[in-house]
């Protein structure tokens, strides 16, 4: 590269997220690109707990990434990207559950084949943990689309407390007391299915 700089790097090092957050709002798109790359499968995820299908899901965060893109300009210098960004496909992702007049069931299908990382359990402890998260799993789907976006954005996308409220664009005490409210429901749901 003669005398000329790559998008991926300057002088010799990678760029930082904010540099590509910069050169996209200069309409590089190729920075944008690799913004889309970083955090496609979290976009995805985010907007498969929205509407519970794949192939929905896919729209809606392609749908949450040309909106991002269009709102660049606006993008507040120094705020944290992955929860604005996500915000912006749960917004894109509720648009086109209520659009297509369907209640979301929270699919956390997508979870159930999560290797533990662990020795290799006995059988029969697989068996437990299989019926176990199969209970946990049908509990969840069981509450309200609220509680479930909730619990699913905390516990299997692991957002903190502060990514959770730019995500659902509410303070973090409204972010905690949702948590604690839709907490409570799923422990009632879980010894509800107990009882049976």
């Amino acid at each position: 590269m003669a005398g000329g700089v790559g998008v991926a790097e300057v002088e010799g090092r990678p760029l930082l997220e904010r540099e590509w957050i910069e050169s996209a709002r200069r309409g590089d798109a190729s920075a944008f690109e690799e913004l889309v790359r970083q955090y496609q499968e979290i976009a995805f995820r985010t907007a498969y707990l929205v509407v519970g299908d794949a192939d929905e899901a896919r729209d809606a965060a392609q749908d949450g990434f040309l909106r991002a893109h269009a709102a660049l300009g606006r993008f507040r210098e120094g705020a944290e990207f992955r929860p604005w960004l996500l915000r912006i496909v749960a917004n894109a992702a509720r648009n086109r559950r209520r659009s297509a007049a369907r209640r979301a069931d929270l699919a956390v299908r997508a979870f159930r084949d999560t290797a533990s990382g662990d020795a290799a359990p006995s059988p029969e402890a697989l068996l437990l943990a299989e019926e176990r998260r199969d209970e946990l799993l049908a509990a969840i789907n069981r509450l309200r689309p609220e509680d479930r976006l909730v619990i699913a954005l905390r516990w299997f996308l692991e957002l903190n407390e502060e990514e959770m409220a730019a995500a659902l664009d509410c303070p973090r005490g409204t972010v905690k007391s949702r948590l604690s409210r839709a907490s409570a429901r799923l422990r009632e749901a879980i010894g509800e299915s107990g009882d049976d």
